[in-house]
């Protein structure tokens, strides 16, 4: 309550608001806004320099009119556009500055981001394999390997019951063999056996007939005279 009788004035408002966010942290965003200002210093250089040409042209038409005094006042006018202009020029310089930075900050910070992953990942790999489970793998690998060979060796081994009678058998077949030659010493030699001839017949053999002895003795004619 005020005691004057006036009312009492409410405070003014904070020009800057605690809850009000910060401008844009995005660089691309950031970046399309400077191009669309470097845009717009563009227009408007292209603007004050067709109003230079024109002052040009018009202080060229009042020298030939033989108004100096006009002249020069119409290059005054184009020297304040010319400066306008530098300024404009000196404003696009600081834009593309800011942009060629900011995507030069942008990409560090894009590389930095993927060195920073590549690093975690490499950190997470060595925590998954250390060196030590590394040991402990390549031990587990030797044992399963020499296991595996003497597996393959059991199986390759063979299942015949007798091999390991080898040595006894083989002795035993020297034992039959030396008993085979002994009982051929020992054995008596065998009796001639007498072979049976057919029998020589008795009686008087049959006469050849009369034209085979005929035959013959002329057989043997021929030989004689040979």
């Amino acid at each position: 309550m005020n005691w004057f009788g006036g009312k009492k004035k409410k405070p003014a408002a904070s020009t800057t608001s605690s809850g009000a966010k910060g401008g844009s942290a995005d660089p691309q965003a950031t970046i399309v806004k400077l191009r669309e200002a470097i845009s717009t210093q563009e227009k408007r250089e292209a603007h004050i320099q067709r109003k230079m040409d024109a002052l040009t042209t018009e202080a060229k038409a009042k020298m030939a009119k033989k108004d100096k005094k006009g002249a020069m006042y119409t290059l005054k006018r184009k020297k304040l556009h010319e400066q306008e202009l530098d300024k404009i020029q000196n404003v696009k310089m600081t834009l593309e500055t800011q942009v060629f930075n900011l995507e030069s900050a942008s990409q560090n910070a894009n590389t930095f981001q993927a060195m920073k992953s590549g690093t975690s990942a490499m950190k997470k790999i060595r925590t998954d394999v250390g060196i030590e489970k590394v040991d402990d793998m390549m031990d587990d690998i030797r044992e399963e390997m020499e296991m595996a060979n003497e597996i393959s060796d059991a199986i390759a081994q063979p299942v015949d019951p007798l091999l390991a009678d080898e040595d006894d058998l083989l002795a035993e077949l020297e034992e039959l063999e030396a008993a085979d030659v002994e009982e051929e010493l020992t054995k008596e030699p065998k009796k001639h056996e007498t072979i049976d001839l057919p029998a020589v017949p008795s009686a008087k053999l049959p006469e050849l007939q009369k034209d085979e002895a005929e035959e013959l003795r002329k057989l043997e004619a021929e030989l004689a005279g040979l």
